[in-house]
């Protein structure tokens, strides 16, 4: 009989954990979705989590001011010692939302050049969800933010990097 041919192919994927990707790409010639900052009031505020190295991370992000929601993230390398940091601006641009950011070391040195920054298109929007190409800001339960991002290390080596953050008082 052949039941048991998909009886074994079903309790292998049963049984197969299944990676958990939080993030999207999208071809170049993808239009992002209509979108404004009104739909990213949720991530206003303070974050606390665990970062890199399970070490301590934050995120904060204020209200929208002229078009742009500024944000930062620090990671730490201790509990008494800076990583780095990433300055972000999340703004309108083109009746969509379009996320920037640049990183620094703990001395204030930039890692991009001067005039350079990394931008992320939107791909798509949900209620307490956003998604760029190869980054996602979405809730995490009641209070809880998940902070997602791919990228490539170690030559062409693609890893994605997964932050959980729960709100501050």
């Amino acid at each position: 009989m052949r039941v048991w041919p998909l009886i074994a192919t079903v309790s292998v994927l049963i049984s197969t954990p299944v990676l958990a990707q939080e993030t999207r790409t999208a071809p170049d010639d993808d239009v992002p979705p209509p979108a404004t900052l009104e739909q990213m009031d949720w991530l206003v505020g303070q974050w606390v989590g665990e970062g890199i190295g399970g070490q301590p991370a934050y995120e904060s992000w204020l209200p929208p001011a002229g078009g742009t929601m500024v944000g930062t993230f620090v990671q730490q390398a201790d509990n008494e010692t800076i990583r780095f940091t990433e300055h972000l601006y999340l703004m309108e641009e083109g009746g969509t939302l379009v996320l920037r950011l640049k990183h620094f070391n703990a001395d204030l040195t930039g890692w991009e050049e001067k005039d350079d920054m990394l931008t992320f298109r939107l791909i798509a929007v949900e209620p307490c969800a956003a998604y760029f190409r190869s980054l996602t800001l979405r809730c995490n339960g009641d209070d809880g933010l998940l902070a997602a991002v791919r990228m490539k290390s170690d030559g062409s080596e693609i890893k994605e990097l997964v932050f959980r953050f729960e709100r501050m008082d």
